[in-house]
């Protein structure tokens, strides 16, 4: 079956983008974690600073995100867009994966858990 553009194009929009609230929310829930974790000492990044880095990490994350379109996109024009749009679920968990490894690491350098002295 031959795809044009503009099907392809609105068959990855209406795929990904909904998905992107779900990616979203994994990393934000890695943050808040974090962040909770790191209590009391976390509390001490609040601030600009903390906040400028969280967007701009952010904005990165979903530039990244984007760049699912592009395999999307080319398998879709292949022979293999019957099995790939059956399968794209899997770039889906791989991508969020990976971004939920990074995040982990991110968040646990802006709020380092510090122990807690146990009483003698």
């Amino acid at each position: 079956m031959s795809v044009d553009f503009r099907e392809a194009m609105s068959s990855s929009i209406s795929y990904w983008e909904p998905r992107r609230l779900v990616y979203n929310a994994v990393l934000a829930l890695i943050v808040v974690a974090w962040f909770v974790a790191g209590w009391p000492g976390s509390k001490e990044s609040l601030g600009t600073d903390l906040a400028l880095g969280l967007f701009i990490l952010a904005v990165l994350a979903n530039v990244a995100y984007c760049a699912v379109y592009l395999p999307d996109l080319a398998l879709q024009f292949s022979t293999f867009r019957d099995a790939w749009l059956r399968w794209r679920w899997a770039l889906l968990t791989i991508g969020t994966l990976f971004a939920a490894a990074l995040t982990y690491f991110f968040a646990q350098g802006m709020f380092a858990v510090h122990a807690v002295p146990v009483p003698a």
